[in-house]
């Protein structure tokens, strides 16, 4: 049972950790130089824009805020309600709430966020410069 729940943790962690790349159009340059050298170029127009500041992860910590407050309010009210029906409408809303936000908390930190609109261009840019035609990101 404890293995279990290792595993999809860490399934959990691996997936919410995963990154977005660029798609490449398969143009002419990227025939030529193929799939395994595009994927090193892209790497390094990563790096690239990593090292000129633009993060891949901006923005992380207020969406993680965000999914907890979300969670809390929206478990707060489900929870009054519960409460209500059974009696104690105020025991409810605090147990609503807080297990509202914890459900919020984890979503938001373990879920997959694009990268930032900066990192993106940037490497979109450095891409083109190189002889690429990126179509998007998955």
């Amino acid at each position: 049972m404890k293995r279990t729940i290792v595993l999809c943790l860490t399934a959990l962690v691996l997936a919410g950790c995963s990154t977005h790349k660029p798609i490449l159009y398969p143009n002419d340059h990227f025939r030529q130089v193929g799939a395994e050298t595009a994927e090193s170029d892209i790497k390094d127009c990563m790096a690239l824009a990593e090292e000129a500041g633009a993060s891949p992860a901006d923005g992380k910590t207020t969406q993680v805020a965000t999914g907890t407050a979300a969670g809390g309010a929206i478990g707060s009210a489900a929870g009054a309600v519960g409460g209500a029906i059974l009696g104690s409408a105020g025991s409810g809303a605090m147990v609503g709430a807080a297990s509202g936000a914890t459900a919020g908390f984890l979503r938001g930190l373990f879920r997959r966020s694009p990268p930032s609109g900066t990192f993106t261009n940037y490497v979109d840019r450095c891409l083109r410069e190189r002889g690429y035609d990126p179509t998007g990101w998955q």
